[in-house]
């Protein structure tokens, strides 16, 4: 394999120069005006097809050689490695004879601990129940490993067979009690709903009609208002009429001559003033006028301060009532929340009662 390589590098390296002189000789003619030729050069195809033929030819010689080699490569690795085989099934038989033949377990020291005829040649632990060899400490012998051993596991089946029995009988009759309880449960549960809703029935009935008593009152109140304050509005303009014709009946406007006549016998036409006296009477008059009318306003805060409280104390009157109704909702549902941990309790203990008896008596 070694003297292929540059045997077939030297033959590429033939065929390369040959190509390059054929190639630089067509390039003549090629290039010669001389000799050129128009067309095809059939003699230069011809001579590529040649050496196209010859080059395949080598190169099939070629391949068929190494093929050659290759096969007698693989024979020879294969008897090789036939015959390394064969040294190695030998060399392990050998192996295995010697063993066989020179080594055998009973010439090992600790042959007496692997013998598996050990047992047999042993004599057994207990050769009877009252073996002298049973002692306590021997700890040969225990309970329930007595020669009467299937009599007594068939009476023991016998027993466990009717215990089971019995066992099936008390749980039954426990789930029938469990079922009766749970139908009880339920039935109180479902009166007790029904109790609560007539409850929240009766509630809601009697808070609808604090509602309607308190929606009445104030369509109440407020009607007495209106009616208030018309006949305030109606008062107040008989007044003004009243003090509209007593003005265009007085003397004033009327132009009464005999209006000037007076304590002192003064006309208006000739009156050139006041004395501090009907001054001070117009003053305290007007005063008066002054202070009637912050008395009427007064009266009329106050007023609306009454209604202004009252309708405050009967919205706190609804709230404390509403929260009232609440706070007793929470006490009601506190103690049937109470009520139910109770009975879930005693159910849940009931039942633990029950799968531990039935586990202990299994």
């Amino acid at each position: 394999m070694s003297g292929l390589g540059p045997q077939r590098e030297l033959e590429e390296a033939a065929a390369l120069e040959r190509r390059r002189r054929r190639e630089l000789l067509r390039r003549g003619r090629i290039f010669n005006a001389r000799i050129r030729t128009i067309g095809i050069d059939k003699d230069a195809l011809d001579a590529q097809v040649k050496e196209r033929k010859i080059q395949e030819a080598a190169e099939k010689a070629e391949h068929e050689r190494f093929a050659h080699h290759m096969k007698k490569n693989d024979k020879l690795m294969c008897l090789l490695e036939e015959r390394q085989k064969n040294e190695i099934r030998d060399l392990n038989r050998a192996l295995t004879e010697f063993h066989k033949n020179f080594q055998g377990p009973e010439t090992r020291r600790e042959f007496d601990l692997n013998d598996p005829q050990a047992l047999k040649k042993d004599r057994p632990a207990r050769v009877s129940d009252d073996d002298p060899r049973c002692t306590i400490s021997g700890m040969q012998k225990f309970v329930g490993e007595d020669l009467n051993h299937d009599q007594r596991m068939k009476f023991q089946k016998e027993q466990i067979r009717e215990w089971s029995l019995q066992q099936q009988k008390d749980l039954k009759n426990a789930l029938a009690d469990q079922k009766l309880a749970d139908d009880l449960y339920d039935k109180f549960r479902i009166e007790l709903d029904r109790k609560i809703m007539e409850e929240q029935r009766k509630e809601e009935e009697s808070r609808r009609a604090v509602c309607t008593a308190t929606k009445n009152f104030n369509k109440i109140q407020v009607a007495e208002l209106d009616h208030k304050n018309e006949l305030e509005k109606a008062q107040k303009m008989k007044d003004d009429m009243y003090e509209i014709t007593c003005l265009l009946r007085g003397d004033f406007l009327s132009e009464n001559p005999d209006q000037a006549i007076g304590p002192g016998g003064v006309l208006v036409d000739r009156w050139k003033g006041m004395n501090q006296e009907q001054l001070m009477a117009i003053r305290e008059f007007q005063k008066e006028q002054v202070l009637e009318k912050q008395r009427a306003r007064e009266q009329e805060r106050r007023r609306d301060a009454e209604w202004d409280r009252q309708r405050v104390q009967a919205a706190r009157a609804q709230l404390l009532w509403e929260r009232h109704q609440q706070r007793q909702d929470q006490v009601q549902r506190r103690d049937l929340d109470a009520v139910n941990a109770g009975l879930s309790q005693e159910q849940k203990a009931k039942r633990r009662d029950l799968c531990v008896h039935g586990y202990l008596s299994i």
